[in-house]
């Protein structure tokens, strides 16, 4: 067996509206070997992961998969439920997969759901290695792999407080978009985007977030301001350490100059001693330190959000409690036992580490880790009370003095925070400082809010909902205008069509098209730009204000969607290509895979589709959200029962398109009037349009606007290159076009028959990724409808051999009924554009399906000006 790939499918993709795992496995001679059949497999299997036995599999309860195995199932499904069941190992739960045969026999897609990629990558390539163990008799130890691949997954996990502020968002319907493998997210698409890193937003300044990570300026600025901090400066030596000290006055705190998470963090220092050995121990890691004088009382944590206190939490010391039985160590060690205790920030408390801090505290306490404590007694084993140091925390919002809140809002301010923690320390946090001798200890500028949403005791406080609802306070919505246009011909020329309307309605549009990203009507990537990433570019790029992605079907297939939800998905058509491909094996399938377009719209949205084309009418009932029909017929049996039912729909009556809405039909314009569709020849420009107004109308537009930006679209260069782009050469005509199946090269060949030309010349190619017999196809077409054909090939073979679609188009073209002498094979696509035109005759119409349009493009220029330089040579001549 072998792994041909894997990868991660991070947005919604054909199998699932979740991210997934792709793993395509050559299952070799046990492609046909049921597991029964392979002596001790099952057995070893489930020896190694009993765990299996939970799974339900197709039968829907306990032990189902089991039952499966017994009966005999193959490895591929054996395959995707240990990847599932490995993630569960791991603390992740997971429940979905699935196994599909590809186009080869022994050759399957292994679908499976995951939530942190690492765990899902790894989990799948160990779930390959161990079930190819058993097959080999080398039983994999999985305990050991299963913890290498956990501490690897937690490297890239999101902290709870980014974790907390994305779960959040997603439930408020905001799309959400991680930045790197860090914790910077990006909430909203576009213009309409703002940025987070943790509980730090966009809003403040560098030099407010430098000012709180300065805490002797930080206290500079609250003591100028009348706020109580402590006492205390910064020193570099261990002299300078005892002596402020001494200034101050015993006890006294000692912490890292710009320390974060409470770590080595020394609190109530009563004598040189003490101060020595806490500088010390400071002094390994940083240069300098901060003395200050010890505030007696507990310890709080109050979140400030844009002028507002939202949560406030006692922050209470690592701690044990004794059982007359256990040491202190036994007893850290138990407690990390706690289901809610993991590392780093992974859970909702800390696991208690054993470090220097712990030790000096319990030195300093007369402890030491070996002490039994008698039953129920309180062990404190740290001072510092973070979070992120074994700490836990109660709530205690309803409590607080308002006193105090009015100078944490004044703090935060003062700083120039939106978003704040500020420490506080007081005896009694219902009484005002000036009562307690309370004081601010710090201010954090992106600080943890685990202790708020998940505490010990108390309420538990969605401050990260806060945070979110003050990032976008003042702005109507998170996301701007998104439309998505699939089909298997004509997408591009209906993305630029919307995007063309939508800049006549005053938006800056991102669009992602076959020929390249356009922000507004600048081109910043060339090339076919119909994936998830390069969505992704247009939704990050802050000044758009309306998108339009072309999202191509390899796009969906291999790597899911670049955006989360629409407000309108359009399905052009669906027509016989790229069959045979992904496990693509008919049109069924292709018409599963686009339907993602239209299930993936929000609510409110719309579903447009072609109502002429029977597959768009097959997933009619997939669409979620509101359906808008489109036909080149008022006439159409699936129109009239959709508008019957109160559906709304865009159709075509005497050459005039309307729009049927709320029972009141509209008319937007005559066909005639739209330049694409060259007075109406152009069937194929007809169908676009009608898609393009269908999105626009979903999208509420005025009708006016749509109007007016129809009517101004071209066929040029510069609104829709390479899609029926006709040049006048000479005393003929090239047109360049991207037809490139045989739907594409129908309704091409068909519009021409109705333009006045003397001879019709092809120029024909066809992707080497397509079907011997749609290439035949294609070439029938054209053996019958072209007076002469030049046959030429992609660059770019797609697994073909030079020469091998060459000849299966002449085979083609031959069988179309044309004659050999009318045939030539020049495979450069430039060079048999440049022989055809060297034969053209007056009035003759050369019409190219390209590869590459700019090598044709400049064929087309360098033809131009040699037969220019040709007529000058001969306007000389003849005035001689």
């Amino acid at each position: 067996m072998k792994i041909i790939s894997i990868r991660k499918l991070q947005g919604r993709n054909a199998y699932s509206h979740q991210p997934v795992i792709k793993m395509t496995v050559d299952l070799e001679n046990f492609y046909c070997i049921p597991t029964c059949q392979i002596s001790g497999f099952n057995d070893q299997l489930l020896k190694s992961l009993p765990t299996l036995w939970e799974h339900k599999c197709s039968k829907g309860y306990r032990g189902g998969f089991v039952e499966r195995l017994s009966t005999g199932t193959y490895l591929a499904h054996v395959m995707e439920h240990v990847s599932i069941e490995l993630q569960n190992l791991m603390g992740y739960s997971i429940c979905y997969g699935k196994a599909r045969r590809d186009s080869q026999e022994s050759v399957y897609n292994i679908i499976f759901e995951y939530l942190n990629e690492v765990a899902g990558l790894e989990a799948g390539k160990l779930s390959f290695d161990f079930i190819q163990g058993l097959l080999d008799g080398n039983v994999i130890d999985l305990n050991e792999k299963i913890k290498n691949i956990k501490n690897k997954a937690i490297e890239i996990e999101l902290g709870p407080s980014t974790k907390a502020i994305q779960r959040e968002a997603k439930k408020m319907e905001i799309p959400v978009i991680r930045i790197g493998k860090g914790s910077i997210l990006q909430l909203g698409y576009g213009a309409k985007k703002k940025l987070v890193q943790a509980t730090l937003t966009e809003k403040p300044s560098c030099i407010s977030v430098d000012i709180s990570c300065d805490k002797e300026l930080t206290n500079e600025i609250l003591r100028e301001n009348n706020i109580p901090v402590p006492n205390g400066t910064v020193v570099y030596t261990k002299i300078e350490a005892l002596q402020m000290a001494k200034d101050i006055g015993y006890p006294v705190v000692l912490k890292p100059y710009n320390g974060n998470q409470g770590k080595n963090v020394y609190l109530n220092l009563k004598n040189e001693e003490e101060v020595l050995k806490a500088f010390q121990k400071i002094n390994k890691h940083h240069s300098c330190a901060l003395v200050e004088e010890y505030i007696k009382g507990k310890h709080y944590r109050i979140l400030v959000v844009k002028n507002k206190v939202v949560a406030v939490a006692q922050r209470v010391p690592a701690h044990v409690i004794g059982d007359g039985i256990h040491s202190i160590q036994e007893l850290i060690e138990i407690e990390n036992q706690n289901p809610n205790r993991g590392e780093g920030h992974e859970k909702p408390l800390t696991k208690i580490k054993i470090d220097d801090v712990l030790l000096l505290f319990l030195h300093k306490s007369g402890q030491s880790l070996e002490d039994i404590p008698p039953l129920n007694k309180v062990v404190y084993v740290r001072e510092n009370d973070n979070l992120s140091t074994g700490g836990t925390a109660i709530d205690v919002t309803e409590w607080v003095n308002e006193e105090i809140k009015r100078i944490c809002i004044k703090t935060a301010d003062l700083i120039g925070l939106d978003v704040a923690g500020i420490d506080v320390t007081t005896t009694d946090i219902t009484k005002t400082l000036e009562e307690t001798k309370g004081a601010i200890i710090e201010v954090n500028a992106a600080p943890g809010i685990r202790m708020h949403h998940y505490p010990s005791a108390g309420m538990p406080r969605n401050v990260a909902k806060e945070i979110i609802k003050s990032l976008f306070e003042g702005q109507n919505g998170y996301s701007i205008p998104v439309v998505s246009v699939t089909g298997t011909n004509g997408k591009t020329t209906t993305t630029r069509m919307i995007g063309n309307i939508l800049k006549h309605a005053k938006h800056h549009v991102g669009m992602t098209t076959t020929g390249g990203i356009y922000i507004g009507d600048e081109c910043i990537e060339k090339g076919d730009t119909t994936g998830p990433k390069s969505a992704k570019k247009v939704l990050m790029n802050k000044y758009v204000t309306a998108a339009v992605l072309e999202t191509a079907r390899g796009g969906i297939v291999n790597r899911g969607l670049g955006y989360d939800l629409a407000d309108v998905g359009v399905i052009t058509n669906i027509e016989n290509d790229h069959l045979g491909l992904d496990g693509v094996e008919d049109l069924e399938d292709l018409a599963n895979i686009k339907s993602l377009v239209v299930e993936a719209i929000k609510k409110d949205g719309y579903g447009v589709l072609n109502g002429d084309d029977p597959y768009c009418m097959k997933i009619k009932d997939r669409v979620f959200g509101n359906v808008l029909l489109f036909s080149k017929d008022e006439n159409n049996i699936h129109i009239k029962e959709h508008v019957k039912n109160g559906g709304e729909a865009v159709y075509i009556r005497d050459k005039s398109i309307y729009f049927f809405h709320k029972k009141e039909e509209i008319k937007i314009m005559n066909i005639e009037e739209i330049p694409a569709t060259y007075g109406g020849i152009l069937i194929h420009n007809i169908e676009n349009s009608l898609a393009a107004i269908a999105a626009a109308c979903a999208l509420k537009m005025d009708t006016k606007v749509i109007y007016n930006a129809m009517s101004s679209f071209k066929n040029d260069e510069i609104d829709n290159p390479g899609r029926f782009n006709v040049y006048p050469i000479k005393d003929f005509k090239v047109i360049v076009d991207y037809g490139h199946n045989y739907d594409g090269y129908k309704k091409t060949i068909e519009s021409l028959k109705k333009m006045k030309y003397n001879q019709l010349i092809g120029v024909i190619g066809v992707p080497g990724d397509r079907l011997s017999e749609d290439i035949h196809e294609v070439a029938k077409l054209s053996g019958a409808n072209f007076d002469f054909v030049w046959i030429k090939e992609d660059r770019d073979l797609r697994g073909r051999e030079k020469g091998e679609v060459a000849n299966i188009l002449y085979e083609g073209c031959i069988e179309g009924g044309m004659k050999k002498n009318n045939i030539d094979i020049e495979l450069v696509e430039e060079k048999a554009l440049e022989k055809a035109m060297n034969l053209a005759k007056k009035g003759d119409m050369i019409v190219v399906f390209y590869e590459d349009r700019e090598k044709i493009i400049d064929k087309i220029e360098e033809y131009k000006k040699k037969h220019e330089k040709s007529l000058y040579k001969e306007l000389i001549l003849a005035t001689h």
